[in-house]
């Protein structure tokens, strides 16, 4: 079982993206800020970090690049609002991109996709 960290400053949407990633199958934990995300990151090395771009504080593109820059075997999907970011070329370090939607079919498939991808190159 793979672990999947969720970090949004939006409690209501962490709580759909951990609710259903256990349905799932995977096993989650979830940060309120980039800040929190990087120290769970440390403790606990999640498979995975869905991550969202823009938040108070530290933005996700920041953490993107804390992220590689500490551990680059952590897979990092980065999932915004904003389609706008898929053009930041910063952004293209992530493993994938995916635009926020109440379904969640696109993420669940993003984040199989990438860990599978993961698996098959090791």
């Amino acid at each position: 079982m793979s672990k999947i960290l969720i970090v949004d400053d939006e409690p209501h949407l962490r709580l759909l993206y951990e609710t259903e990633f256990r349905r799932a199958g995977y096993e989650t934990m979830s940060a309120g800020s980039a800040a929190q995300g990087l120290e769970i990151i440390q403790s606990m090395k999640p498979a995975l970090v869905v991550l969202d771009i823009r938040m108070a504080g530290m933005d996700g593109i920041e953490a993107l690049q804390h992220i590689l820059d500490r551990d680059s075997s952590v897979a990092v999907v980065l999932n915004t609002a904003y389609s706008s970011y898929k053009d930041n070329y910063m952004t293209w370090a992530a493993d994938a991109y995916v635009t926020k939607s109440s379904d969640v079919t696109e993420l669940l498939d993003t984040v199989r996709e990438v860990l599978e991808k993961r698996l098959a190159a090791k």
